[in-house]
């Protein structure tokens, strides 16, 4: 048993390590089957979580857009959508932002301890706001997470979300697509940024899967020894 959920890393990045361009738009960085196979992994999570950079920059909606896959979690007496999770240093949040206002899913804002007030008044009851300490702490939003049945995590983004989770030693697998492409702008956000990683050189990954889709590839790594616990 244990205190946190099984937490799944997902990403798609250039072949130079981009997320994104610097553009105002969404650089497009997967394909349509690569799309289906998130969805699917979307589907047998429990909870999605972003930062609130991703909501600000992406306006993402968080939903399994499969009608199919949406029944097959309901026979199972599931949510049509998982829960949407993110977290906020300051707390400003648009409550018209997509993550608030599609769907019927469940909403947990883990705000900072000094902007707990903030926003729990400012989002009202857009979200259910909870304290995550001052500083936020990944792993009591995680042991939260856990007492409330989230045993299966999926982290979508971003770049800063994804190294506080990396560094801290807090995922169990990464999905990471990687397009036919070079974006090649020092603005532009990578998949990671600098940090103490506890895969390095002398402690890699493990490589589980290498699955072809049209022109982007998926490489599905297990990280050790967090490799060793057993999906739910």
């Amino acid at each position: 048993m244990t205190n946190r959920p099984y937490v799944l890393l997902s990403a798609a990045a250039s072949v130079d390590g981009y997320i994104d361009d610097a553009g105002a738009g969404r650089l497009l960085l997967s394909n349509d089957a690569d799309f289906d196979r998130v969805d699917q992994t979307r589907a047998g999570a429990d909870a999605i979580l972003v930062g609130a950079g991703t909501i600000r920059a992406d306006n993402p909606r968080l939903l399994v857009r499969s009608a199919a896959r949406r029944a097959q979690r309901a026979a199972r007496g599931l949510p049509e959508s998982p829960l949407k999770v993110t977290l906020t240093g300051r707390g400003d949040l648009d409550p018209a932002a997509s993550f608030f206002t599609a769907g019927p899913a469940e909403r947990i804002v883990y705000a900072a301890g000094p902007a707990v007030g903030r926003t729990r008044e400012h989002l009202a009851a857009a979200a259910v706001v909870v304290d995550a300490g001052d500083p936020l702490d990944l792993r009591g939003v995680l042991a939260d997470l856990a007492a409330r049945g989230v045993r299966r995590l999926l982290v979508e983004g971003g770049s800063t979300i994804y190294t506080q989770f990396l560094t801290a030693g807090l995922v169990d697998e990464i999905h990471l697509v990687i397009a036919p492409f070079f974006v090649g702008d020092p603005a532009a956000p990578r998949f990671a940024g600098s940090g103490a990683f506890p895969h390095h050189p002398g402690h890699p990954m493990r490589l589980a899967e290498v699955r072809q889709l049209g022109d982007v590839v998926l490489l599905r790594y297990l990280l050790i020894p967090a490799a060793f616990r057993r999906p739910p």
